[in-house]
This record gives structure tokens, sequence and C-alpha cells, in this order.
């Protein structure tokens, strides 16, 4: 199996450690990993603010580059969600409906597509607290949402509960939004910060160690909210870096 690897451009640029684990994690599972090296933003902040013309060459380039892949995989799943649900401007060619349909975020990648039953040699002595941000619950169903009824599953808990030694803390609302969504945080700077102060606080009275979450954005927000307030105890790692076993 021949897989696309796409890393978000904010990884790319600010996070280097999650792109490489992912690589790694994906490469070890024995999948054909290609980095297409011309690839840049997928086009979600322009989209986000209504502007689908600026998104539309990112979005043509996206099909560009990865239109080749049986399956194209990235660490993030708000980007994963403009692909698959918001790619709607472009004309539906074949090539652009073959990519929307076959792109995957890592944790559904490895948890429906390969179905990965362990992690051989990976220990991560640690309790967690689990961020599945807003993007990957209700835009790709990587969990149950709490405000619809229904058997309850996580995928991402699935996993980590695969690596040896790791504990999941109980959050009081697990699948509450951080506060960042992307330029929100900007225009509505007191309600995001407010809203990631709650969710550090639900950390750590649950007394968690880490916090874990597919999406580097949302941690990227609550970091920055965390050491502000001076709380710089708490580690913010993507599920990539526990999965693979670093680097952290």
């Amino acid at each position: 199996m021949k897989v696309g690897l796409f890393i978000p451009c904010y990884i790319d640029a600010i996070y280097p450690q999650v792109g490489i684990a992912t690589l790694e994690l994906l490469e070890k599972l024995g999948l054909e990993v290609e980095y297409p090296t011309e690839q840049t933003c997928c086009g979600q902040p322009m989209s986000n603010e209504g502007d689908y013309k600026s998104a539309e060459a990112a979005e043509k380039l996206f099909i560009q580059n990865f239109k080749n892949y049986e399956y194209i995989v990235g660490p993030a799943g708000s980007c994963i969600k403009q692909v698959r649900i918001h790619f709607d401007c472009l004309k539906q060619s074949e090539d652009v409906k073959h990519v929307r349909k076959n792109t995957y975020e890592l944790v559904e990648f490895l948890h429906d597509v390969i179905k990965v039953k362990d992690f051989p040699g990976v220990k991560f002595n640690h309790k967690v607290a689990l961020h599945n941000s807003c993007s990957s619950i209700r835009g790709l169903g990587i969990s149950k949402p709490s405000e619809i009824m229904g058997v309850a599953f996580n995928k991402s808990a699935d996993l980590l509960k695969m690596v040896e030694g790791l504990e999941l803390a109980q959050m009081s609302r697990p699948d509450e939004c951080c506060g960042f969504g992307g330029t929100f945080c900007v225009t509505d700077e007191v309600v995001s910060a407010k809203m990631g102060k709650d969710k550090i606080s639900d950390y750590i009275t649950s007394g968690a160690e880490y916090v874990v979450s597919p999406d580097m954005s949302c941690l990227m927000h609550q970091q920055g909210i965390a050491h502000k307030n001076g709380i710089t105890h708490l580690p913010f790692v993507h599920i990539a870096q526990v999965l693979n076993g670093g680097p952290f």
C-alpha cells in the first residue's frame, strides 16, 4: 500500500517532530510512504473565512500533489476535514473525488483502514488526558459527541489503550471545545481564552501528566494558554509521538 504523507503547514513550520513521528510510525507498520515536496497549505484558513477564491489555488495544488496515491494520510483532523468535506468549490473531477474520498486523519487511518492491533515495544508510563478536536469528532467521526445519543466510541482512546503503561485520565467534559477554532481565537479572543482555561483546569483536576491529541493546532492553543497562566509542568504532545515512542 502506497501512502502519500500530508504534513500540514503549521506542523511543518512549528512542530516538525510530529511529522517525523507520523512518518516513522507509518513505516514501522509496513507502509510505503512518500512525501510530495511541493505540498503547502490545504486552504483551510482562507476557506474558514469564506474566502473560497483565495483557497482555490492551495486546494488545486493539494489535488495535484496527492492524486496518484492510494491513500493520503495526515496528522491533523481539521486539515483532513477541509479536504474531505470542504473542497466543494473545486470542479469535482475524478482526481478531486479520488483525493477527497481517500484522505484520512492518522487515527482513523490506523483504526479503520489498516486496523492496527498493537504497537510492539512502545511504552508510555504516564497518565494521559485525551483531547479529540471538534473537527475530528463532529467532522470525521473519531469519537461519539456527547450531544448525540448512541453507543459510545473513541478511536483515539482505542489506540492509546494499546500502549503499554499508559493510563487514560477521566475528564469531566471530554469532548468540550478548547476554544481554538482557527480564526475564532483571534476574533473572539476573550471567549476563546476562557474555553482554553476551562480545558486546562479539567486536565489538572484529572491528575493528567500529559495532554495528548490528534490535533496539534488545539494543543498549540492550549499550551499557549497554560504557559501564559504559569502552568509549565504539563506537556502537550501529538498522539503520533506517543504511538511511535517519540520523538518528543
